[in-house]
């Protein structure tokens, strides 16, 4: 045996993003030492994360920690913990809706869920909003299937699909679809939609920032007076949505929209929030899409007016991602298939809590 931790781990990718899953008994159960177990894994502190596990980049320094439901009318809880890689921080504030596409094959596998027939339905409570989302994930008999005839923008190859449903995902963290009561605010002169539905999310048309919206990630993150300025206008949307001062956080996630340049409805730029996402956050195009049909919002004449049951065609760097509204008890539901696959199992390993509270 050596001086580290072993912990049981499952590497598994979901949607465009990938991190390591753990079952929450795995894990410490006081808070600070399963944070510094989770930095300890990852690497965080170090730009390459070079001595852990994670992949250097915000798409790939994601954590889901799964257990049994807690609440009723779910058969699973899913917390989902963005590690930062440029600090020692673990930030629980946001839900990802990429890797939620893996939580439910992993629910399967670790037995928390027995698979049903051809298509097994996954109740997934997400701990971080306090919101439901159904995943039907294909089975036979009591095994995932993971290869299949599915394909999305942001991942090579084709895999089986995994229907994900976001149900009533409005005021996924303020409670409220407009936390501001208002379509549209101005803030350092540019109007924005701040909007809350699976995640927070500050819009704003590139026009207005002086950008086409249509440029390669590399490029936007590379523009440091587009991130300082998109940095301020968050941390001011952050205060007027009632989420207090979120220089910390990840959230609101800003968010650049221009018209659809092939067919789509919208074309976007995701921030994460100091990087543009490769792709789209699965929540950020569930808040998109549902802003898209929000009257007044800075995107609503331009998606067309829109009202439910509608597809919203979403453009982003990588391609493209269909968002399916649809009315439900009163609520609006999202419906988008993502895939995941299992990468690797076995352990990780972490510093005992004084060797990293000593490196830190």
């Amino acid at each position: 045996m050596n001086d580290l931790l072993k912990i049981p781990c499952v590497l598994m990718r979901g949607g465009t993003s990938r991190g390591p899953f753990f079952l929450a008994s795995d894990l410490p159960r006081n808070r600070a030492e399963r944070d510094a177990a989770l930095l300890s894994i990852m690497g965080s502190g170090h730009p390459l994360q070079i001595d852990g596990i994670g992949g250097g980049n915000p798409v790939t320094s994601k954590v889901a920690i799964i257990g049994p439901s807690t609440v009723e009318g779910a058969d699973i809880d899913y917390l989902f913990a963005q590690v930062r890689t440029d600090r020692q921080y673990v930030d629980y504030s946001p839900n990802c809706g990429n890797m939620l596409a893996a939580v439910g094959p992993f629910a399967i596998e670790a037995g928390l869920v027995e698979a049903r027939g051809s298509d097994t339905v996954v109740r997934i409570h997400n701990v971080n909003t306090g919101k439901l989302i159904e995943a039907k994930v294909p089975t036979r008999g009591r095994e995932v299937i993971y290869l299949g005839d599915a394909s999305i923008d942001g991942v090579p190859g084709l895999a089986a699909p995994i229907a994900l449903t976001f149900v009533d995902a409005a005021g996924a963290k303020t409670g409220k679809l407009l936390p501001t009561g208002n379509p549209v605010d101005t803030v350092e002169g540019i109007d924005v939609t701040a909007i809350d539905c699976a995640i927070p999310m500050v819009l704003m048309r590139a026009g207005d920032l002086g950008v086409t919206g249509y440029e390669d990630p590399q490029t936007l993150t590379s523009n440091s007076d587009l991130i300082e300025r998109l940095t301020r206008i968050r941390i001011q949307a952050g205060k007027l949505m009632g989420m207090g001062d979120v220089t910390d956080m990840v959230i609101p996630k800003p968010v650049i929209v221009a018209p659809a340049r092939k067919g789509g409805t919208l074309s976007v730029r995701y921030f994460m929030p100091n990087e543009c996402h490769p792709a789209l956050a699965t929540t950020g195009a569930v808040g998109i899409a549902t802003a898209a049909i929000t009257e007044g919002s800075v995107v609503f004449e331009q998606a067309g007016n829109r009202s439910v049951p509608t597809q919203i065609c979403i453009e982003h760097p990588a391609g493209r991602l269909d968002v399916q509204l649809e009315m439900r008890n009163g609520a609006i539901t999202a419906g988008l298939v993502r895939t995941a696959r299992r990468l690797f199992e076995g352990f990780a390993f972490a510093k005992p809590n004084a060797a990293i509270e000593d490196a830190a």
